[in-house]
């Protein structure tokens, strides 16, 4: 009887939460960017924004001071931001035994148009600044996709794009970081000015300091993007067609969608102010259809399609969505008759499901779901492919290439001195049967560095402190924390990234 009452929950859990997503957390969510958009428009408008920076700064710098007096053993600092405000579908442990360090980093600070940058505090997000930038003529070289991506985030994990073949990781279009390190003093560093520590800086998860503003450059922005849509039936033919289109200039935007193991849509896209209007397609209107069911639609066509999207619509297309994930909550959320009355809502906010997941929801998505982003040679594209396909069965997979330089710091290409690797992204309840979640990411990883491959560390971590080692390059980074003095200060990566340290 009481495995009868516990499969009847675990069902509604699974197939039900709609309910509440619809009924609660989608005006929750409405009303909260409300907030949030006239706060920081406002905000920058009155220009208050840097004159207060440096009074935020000066209290961080107080509460490590007060931390360095503490006699003893003390425990390691982290940010006081809420584990259930990140965008990682998990929360960090240690939020809950470390000396917590209040930050209120939220705003734009100074647009510089002659020297086309933007100095940012790091928990401005991604939405807060395309709607600051894009209508003054401006953007950054790489826009990560969903919403509520912080720039912080982006920099200390990592950020990717379809221009990112290109560009590269959001890291390489930062041109200087402000951090307080472990004593309480202000640093700010750029390739010229400190580059060991500017090097070091990303992926290091808030573990050689706190980040308190990044400097990032622009570029001009136009009115729409172009947007190519390639309908593929061969993972040979896709895989050819794509190595062909990273190298070649005229392409601003490369991304692909991968619906089975044969079918796939490559979209190309190029920033334009003039359109055709018959090609003109809103896709960020509320009513519109998610985006990659737009996509899966071209499937269909035996030829290219060309379409006009302006271009804040273009940078958020998997937003409304959560890419594909919204389909497992809200199952009819695609439906005409749903986005005509309650698409002017979507998508709920992450960080608010998160906040209202129960302990058994919890292990239901872990024991039931992957949410993982690879990022290997290119090389291994078609491999990779057909080793997801066994592994878990999920689709789409979304591909986005990227150049990876020689840098110093956490990652290096495999090859030599420049590298085009590509993001796979699985994200989605996986098809095969027996899926153990803890026995499948340990394939993957292995899989991945085996291939000289890298795990984007916002999602479940099952390496040991030896393999997380050799994957990822920590020689700078252990010259910096002793340098700083981090090492008594802040934990180390791994041990806020392993899945022992996020619930």
């Amino acid at each position: 009887m009481v495995q009868k009452t516990e499969g009847l929950f675990e069902h509604i859990l699974i197939h039900y939460r709609w309910i509440f997503v619809c009924l609660f957390l989608l005006p929750l969510s409405f009303v909260f960017d409300i907030w949030i958009f006239w706060r920081n428009y406002i905000v920058f408008k009155l220009n208050s924004a840097p004159s207060k920076h440096d009074d935020k700064v000066k209290n961080i710098q107080r509460q490590i001071q007060s931390w360095n007096k503490i006699q003893g053993k003390k425990p390691f600092m982290c940010t006081a931001r809420p584990g259930w405000q990140t965008m990682s579908f998990r929360q960090g442990i240690y939020k809950d035994i470390y000396k917590k360090i209040n930050v209120d980093l939220v705003d734009i600070l100074h647009i510089d148009h002659e020297k086309k940058t933007v100095h940012v505090e790091p928990l401005v997000n991604m939405g807060q600044l395309t709607a600051m930038l894009n209508p003054l003529g401006w953007t950054i070289p790489i826009v990560p996709e969903l919403d509520d991506l912080t720039v912080g985030g982006l920099v200390m994990g990592t950020g990717i794009e379809s221009s990112s073949h290109i560009h590269g990781l959001f890291q390489h279009i930062c041109l200087s970081y402000e951090l307080v390190l472990a004593d309480g003093s202000v640093v700010r560093c750029s390739p010229e000015n400190n580059p060991d520590l500017f090097y070091g800086i990303p992926w290091s998860y808030g573990t050689l300091g706190i980040l308190t503003s990044v400097e990032v450059t622009l570029i001009p922005a136009k009115k729409y993007i172009e947007l190519t849509y390639l309908p593929f039936k061969s993972l040979d033919a896709m895989s050819v067609y794509l190595e062909e289109a990273v190298v070649d200039d005229r392409n601003e935007f490369v991304e692909v969608l991968i619906f089975n193991e044969n079918e796939s849509v490559v979209m190309i896209g190029k920033q334009t102010d003039e359109m055709d209007n018959k090609g003109f397609n809103p896709i960020g209107r509320w009513y519109k259809p998610w985006f990659f069911k737009h996509v899966q639609d071209i499937l269909n066509r035996s030829d290219a399609k060309t379409e006009y999207i302006p271009l804040r619509d273009y940078y958020h297309r998997h937003s409304r969505s959560i890419f594909w994930e919204l389909q497992d909550i809200i199952p009819f959320g695609n439906n005409l008759l749903f986005r005509l009355i309650l698409g002017w809502m979507v998508p709920p906010k992450i960080s608010l499901m998160k906040l209202t997941q129960s302990e058994t929801t919890k292990k239901l998505y872990e024991n039931n779901h992957i949410i993982q982003d690879m990022l290997l040679p290119m090389s291994y594209l078609k491999e990779t492919v057909i080793f997801f396909e066994e592994q878990v069965g999920v689709y789409p997979l979304w591909i986005c290439p990227f150049k990876l330089p020689n840098n110093p710091g956490f990652l290096h290409p495999a090859k030599s001195n420049v590298e085009i690797y590509v993001d796979v992204g699985v994200y989605g309840v996986p098809k095969v049967e027996n899926f153990k979640p803890r026995e499948t990411t340990r394939k993957i990883e292995k899989f991945v560095m085996d291939r000289n491959g890298f795990q984007m560390l916002y999602a479940d971590t099952y390496m040991t402190r030896e393999e997380f080692r050799l994957m990822f390059d920590h020689s700078l980074y252990d010259k910096l924390r002793k340098t700083y003095g981090c090492e008594e200060a802040f934990p180390e990566v791994y041990q806020k990234v392993c899945k022992e340290a996020r619930r």
